[in-house]
């Protein structure tokens, strides 16, 4: 069982079947986490088949842990329930806007939050996949979402079957601000980085990509300008497609 001190992202699982029964318990007990308006902003998709993982491996760069977890759940912001019931109930909704999806992007990222927080403590291991937002189209076409249901984040799950070494955090001091923002000085970033660039595996890091500094890694290789830009647009195309840009 994990705490927060000890989480590790878990890549590698072992066959172990996640039980239905279980995984119910968790999805369930994860909906007593904050939300706007008691609305519940978002759904979840649940894959277990290799046929729904094949679909989804593309969109993922396909990462091996995708495929080898037992379960891969997509959390969604979904304004389309609360859309329905509104049509439904003789009630006009305006929620096909950026704000709105924001409202619902809050929701989904809150309750994944806490679902990471209750699997864990269950004994279970995940890696949450910042992909999700990369490619989203490809991910909206194969869950087949409806018009104002947009993926914004995507977790492996299963029982670990590896321990990786724990990674490093920056220091307390490094985002907490007190009373106002207090912007960074040069001095401050040494001292806030220089453990961090440091560590062996980071200097290893920097060697093998032929960088000279660590920020160079992120900023040349594996973040870049011109992926950042282009995987925006394609962003705000399916923001569009999905019917959150009508303002």
């Amino acid at each position: 069982m994990m705490n927060i001190k000890t989480r590790r992202t878990i890549r590698k699982y072992s066959n172990k079947e996640v039980s239905e029964q279980l995984l119910s318990s968790l999805l369930e007990d994860a909906a007593r986490t904050q939300t706007m308006g008691n609305l519940q902003l978002y759904s979840v998709v649940v894959t277990r088949s290799e046929e729904g993982k094949e679909k989804l491996s593309p969109a993922h760069f396909n990462q091996p842990m995708l495929k080898n977890a037992p379960v891969v759940l997509t959390i969604c912001a979904d304004f389309r329930r609360t859309t329905r019931w509104c049509e439904a109930r003789k009630a006009v909704p305006g929620y096909d806007n950026f704000l709105s999806f924001l409202n619902a992007a809050s929701d989904a990222l809150l309750y994944t939050q806490t679902f990471c927080n209750l699997a864990e403590e269950a004994g279970l291991g995940l890696c949450y996949l910042g992909t999700t937002i990369y490619m989203p189209k490809m991910i909206i076409e194969a869950l087949n979402l409806p018009k104002l249901v947009m993926p914004v984040a995507t977790l492996t799950l299963g029982w670990p079957d590896e321990q990786p070494a724990l990674t490093d955090r920056l220091p307390l001091a490094s985002f907490v601000h007190n009373e106002s923002y207090k912007d960074y000085t040069s001095e401050d970033i040494d001292n806030y980085y220089n453990v961090r660039e440091a560590l062996p595996e980071n200097k290893h890091f920097v060697e093998i990509n032929n960088k000279e500094t660590l920020a160079q890694v992120f900023t040349d290789i594996r973040y870049t300008k011109e992926a950042n830009e282009a995987m925006s647009r394609g962003m705000l195309e399916a923001l569009k497609m999905q019917g959150f840009m009508n303002d």
